[in-house]
């Protein structure tokens, strides 16, 4: 497929498996951007204030998000807590909760209550195991890392011995961001997956370290990782899916002024799709892949089929069924920021040129 090319593409509506949505005015300002970006079904993070460490407090998230935004199917989550106990995950289970996310403690945003231990957590996870839950893994460790590996490389390990463990446990390798990592989930069953978010497509540790809006955990890495994580996106292997980690924040907290750290996320939600179709054809150019690797098959497998699969889902939500969205160009540049009242969100590659999407009846 030549992208550059290309003026009209129709695709399913997205799947992105990691999203932040916030809470309060945040959430009111970010949700309604959601079918913006071509996405009709979303895996919602729960490192609130406070984490949502309770179903009582998912479902009462995820009544809000409807509220909002009724045409999204929510997937809703818990926050690995000491008190995320067996008897939580029955209840969970039997609620339609999705699956209980992992942040090791002070590794990101809102992760003060997160793990310490994961042997700690066994007997949680083979309840999650039992039930078919979804386990999903910020995958860093926090503080120092020795002999030069990133945060990312040094907490393989402990995704490895998670899945020895619970060989039956989904677990799904969240942002990946070296191609380490990559390595180490092709090298797992079929249990383990991973999402790639699309800032990780085009920004490298470099770009991230000097712009606020780029700025994010895990870090971008070098121009080889973010190349292995282009080439996953179009190899057609269904354990490589689409999660944004769509990270928005005030302006206020990501312009900070020199010697202070801008808060950590990247805000894509309104272009979702259209960035990581942005990342492809920059990487078709630049002869990082080729046109031919671009097809509309692996396009759909990333954005949409293979997730919804992993996650056990159909090919298309029950909010969206017979849907689908179309690319077209139209000259649309990315906007610099979306508000509401008082508060604004800066957006990632502002100014850039992308498709113009619209929602279509099948």
């Amino acid at each position: 497929m030549q992208l550059k090319n290309t003026q009209r593409l129709e695709l399913p509506p997205t799947a992105d498996m990691h999203v932040h949505l916030r809470q309060g005015e945040m959430m009111k300002l970010v949700t309604p951007y959601v079918r913006a970006g071509g996405v009709d079904t979303v895996f919602v993070m729960p490192n609130l204030q406070p984490p949502i460490t309770t179903v009582a407090q998912a479902l009462e998230t995820k009544a809000q998000l409807q509220a909002i935004e009724p045409n999204v199917n929510f997937l809703m989550s818990l926050y690995l807590h000491s008190s995320v106990t067996p008897e939580v995950i029955d209840e969970a289970a039997a609620a339609g909760i999705t699956g209980v996310k992992v942040y090791p403690q002070g590794v990101t945003t809102n992760s003060e209550a997160g793990v310490t231990s994961f042997d700690d957590f066994y007997p949680t996870f083979a309840a999650m195991e039992k039930h078919d839950m979804v386990l999903n893994l910020h995958g860093e460790v926090p503080g120092v890392v020795p002999d030069g590996k990133t945060h990312e490389e040094a907490f393989l390990p402990t995704l490895q011995r998670l899945h020895e463990k619970f060989p039956k446990l989904r677990i799904i390798l969240e942002h990946c961001s070296t191609a380490a990592a990559l390595d180490a989930v092709r090298a797992c069953g079929p249990t383990v997956g991973a999402t790639i978010t699309a800032h990780h497509l085009y920004l490298t540790g470099d770009v991230s370290q000097v712009d606020s809006l780029a700025f994010c955990k895990p870090i971008p890495k070098t121009p080889a990782d973010r190349d292995a994580l282009l080439k996953a996106v179009v190899s057609g292997d269904p354990k490589f899916f689409f999660g944004t980690d769509s990270a928005p924040h005030p302006l206020t907290a990501k312009h900070v002024g020199e010697g202070k750290a801008p808060a950590a996320g990247v805000f894509t939600q309104p272009y979702a799709t259209q960035l990581v179709l942005l990342a492809l054809e920059d990487a078709t150019e630049n002869g990082i892949i080729s046109e031919a690797d671009v097809t509309q098959e692996k396009l759909e497998g990333f954005l949409s089929k293979f997730g919804r699969s992993f996650y056990k889902l159909s090919n298309n939500s029950n909010s969206s069924s017979g849907s689908k969205i179309v690319l077209e160009r139209k000259g649309e540049t990315i906007h610099t920021s979306i508000q509401r009242g008082g508060l604004e969100v800066g957006l990632s590659r502002a100014g850039a040129e992308v498709f113009s999407l619209r929602w279509e009846k099948a």
